[in-house]
């Protein structure tokens, strides 16, 4: 297990003393100030400031692999490359959601002795494949798509996979420093030079605690981005450089799972089965998935695409329902218990909407990027792939003498002559082949025989959409219809323990943020002259979101962070930002950071941003 945020935080103090390297500012704000609470003035404020070779925003398999290459390379060449990596989790893994069935191509690369390192976590190999239809009923056996066989892949924790990553990562000297949420990136004139780290120690009013403590400037000659799919800083960097010019948009999913311990008779190691179909209409994007890993624990959950277009849509409440089919009735039955819940958007996109890589002063690794390959449901080993070639150029740019901010576009080169391109180029067309007026059966018939005997060599590339949202609009959002074209969901009652409420599986992520802290969940429309958030933008929300829309993000958010309520009292709607009698409530405490908010709301006013380093879930197992 990594340090927790303040025993590394006495290690950065430290460094800052011994480092030659580091500029040290910590006159911040007196003590007065803090004791009585002032409000935080950004433009006033004196950062602690280091300065490193490489910055990398996000301890995920991406940034992890790029800081294992780097090291690897400096030592190689007799060189010291200093090396940082910020983790908003309050551990290396805590943060981390997948399947996983793990493809360890990238991994025999990166790390060629990897068997014989203690404490790998690749101990279940796959061992059958199989795909299911399921109707409401039966489960029908399809032709298994050779693009998913599971040959030679390991079934894992990929929370635990990461962390043994960042043991790795440290014993080569790169600096993790757990529960420091990347929040600003630092300019200059010439491109990024860095980033700032969240604030700690602010009220909901944004004033000053005692225990206040400004973020820290990491001044980087290189920094890369690997904050998982719709990362903060991700999204500010792609915009600001039209990363996205000569692609298409991205689109996403939201993947929610569980994991079971399973009565021992309804365990097999090693079996992966993947489905289509029920519970999801024929119009609606998904399937789910069971993992039998070891130790008796069972990986289980449902994938759906956020470009759905009912309002009364509840990812959760589909999981649930999901559990009552019969195969996964038998599978839980007996001495079963569930372990775990957990819930990411992922990128879904595919070669696409892959944006440039690169921008100046670093580049976008991982998730952060959209390497996400759906035909093999499987991600890491692109990720870990594009950290390496990152890493490739990264540390040839800090061995320049130049002033020059970081050109990292041989990366993107890189990329395009990697296995990384020829594995997206491959299945490029069989998501958007879901999109047709045929659905489900549509994208099973045109998958299947470009599965089977294309191999996407065709010379044809489907768009996911023929019309480009606006800057800062989310492609799945635009995709949402009205409630008035759609009637409500009668989703069957829970029947615990097999199917319970949403805050009894929140409970099971053991997510937690400090509650007097500025709200992370922020209504606000950036990019179109109003950046704050303000009473009449929450109003404008209700009014829409309730009145179109029938509170979709009440039923969409995977963690109940979201409530459209009565309004109490007679006050004005302006001040109570109320509409026809309802109000939106943000119970951000209980955000599991899946970013969903942000990418499906039909206003495209939620804007997710860090909260405090070391809030969210703490993930273990999943």
């Amino acid at each position: 297990m990594l340090p927790n945020r303040g025993v590394q935080l006495r290690h950065f103090v430290a460094a800052l003393g011994k480092s030659s390297k580091s500029s040290r500012s910590r006159g911040i704000t007196s003590t007065s100030a803090r004791l009585n609470r002032e409000t935080f003035d950004a433009a006033n404020v004196e950062r602690a400031e280091d300065d490193v070779d490489v910055c990398i925003v996000g301890g995920g398999p991406a940034g992890l692999s790029a800081a294992i290459r780097i090291k690897q390379l400096a030592q190689e060449n007799d060189k010291e490359v200093r090396v940082v990596v910020l983790e908003k989790g309050s551990e290396t893994g805590s943060h981390i959601v997948s399947g996983a069935v793990i493809e360890p191509r990238a991994l025999n690369e990166l790390l060629p002795e990897w068997k014989s390192m203690s404490g790998h976590p690749l101990t279940r190999p796959a061992t059958s494949d199989s795909m299911l239809l399921l109707t409401k009923n039966y489960h029908i056996p399809l032709p298994h798509p050779p693009q998913m066989s599971n040959k030679g892949n390991y079934i894992v924790s990929l929370s635990q996979f990461t962390a043994w990553l960042g043991s790795v990562a440290e014993e080569l000297g790169v600096e993790i420093y757990p529960g420091f949420a990347g929040a600003q990136l630092l300019y200059s004139d010439k491109g990024v030079t860095g980033v700032i780290t969240n604030e700690v120690g602010l009220d909901r009013q944004r004033r000053m605690k005692s225990t206040f403590e400004a973020g820290m400037a990491f001044k980087a000659k290189v920094t890369l981005l690997g904050e998982g799919a719709h990362g903060s800083l991700s999204k500010t960097v792609i915009s600001k450089y039209n990363l996205r010019a000569n692609s298409q948009p991205q689109t996403y999913g939201i993947g929610v799972k569980e994991v079971w311990r399973v009565d021992p008779e309804q365990h097999q190691p090693g079996k992966v089965v993947h489905t289509l179909g029920w519970p999801l209409d024929f119009r609606t994007y998904g399937g789910s998935w069971v993992y039998h890993m070891d130790d008796g624990l069972v990986s289980l959950g449902i994938v759906i695409g956020l470009d759905y277009k009912n309002p009364y849509l509840s990812p959760y409440r589909e999981l649930q329902r999901l559990k009552h089919h019969p195969y996964f009735r038998e599978l839980l039955s007996g001495n079963s218990t569930r372990l775990a819940y957990a819930g990411r958007t992922l990128n879904e996109g595919g070669l696409q909407s892959v944006p440039q890589l690169h921008f100046p002063g670093g580049a976008l690794i991982g998730c952060s990027a959209g390497f996400v390959n759906l035909a093999k449901i499987k991600g890491t080993h692109n990720a870990m792939k594009s950290g390496m070639l990152a890493a490739e150029a990264a540390y040839k740019a800090v061995q320049s003498d130049a002033d020059e901010v970081a050109d990292m576009s041989s990366y993107t080169e890189a990329y395009k002559d990697s296995w990384i391109y020829k594995d997206l180029h491959e299945v490029r067309n069989l998501r958007p082949s879901f999109n047709t007026a045929l659905g489900l059966y549509g994208g099973i018939m045109y998958s299947g025989v470009d599965s089977l005997f294309l191999k996407g060599r065709v010379p044809w590339t489907f768009k996911h959409t023929s019309h480009i949202p606006p800057p800062n609009t989310a492609l799945d959002a635009l995709e949402t219809e009205p409630a008035s074209r759609h009637k409500p969901i009668d989703y069957p009652p829970f029947e615990a323990p097999l199917s319970t409420d949403l805050m009894t599986s929140v409970a099971l992520t053991g997510t937690n943020h400090a509650e007097d802290q500025p709200v992370h969940l922020r209504v606000m429309k950036t990019g179109a002259g109003e950046t704050d958030e303000s009473k009449e933008r929450r109003l404008e929300h209700v009014r829409v979101n309730v009145g179109e829309y029938a509170g979709l993000l009440g039923r969409a958010c995977p963690a109940g962070v979201y409530e459209y309520v009565d309004a109490e009292g007679e006050g004005k709607a302006i001040e109570d930002q109320s509409w026809n009698g309802k109000k939106l409530v943000i119970n951000s405490q209980n955000c599991i950071h899946c970013k969903l908010c942000d990418i499906k709301v039909p206003t495209q006013d939620i804007t997710w941003t860090v909260p405090e380093g070391g809030g969210g879930p703490k993930y273990t197992v999943t």
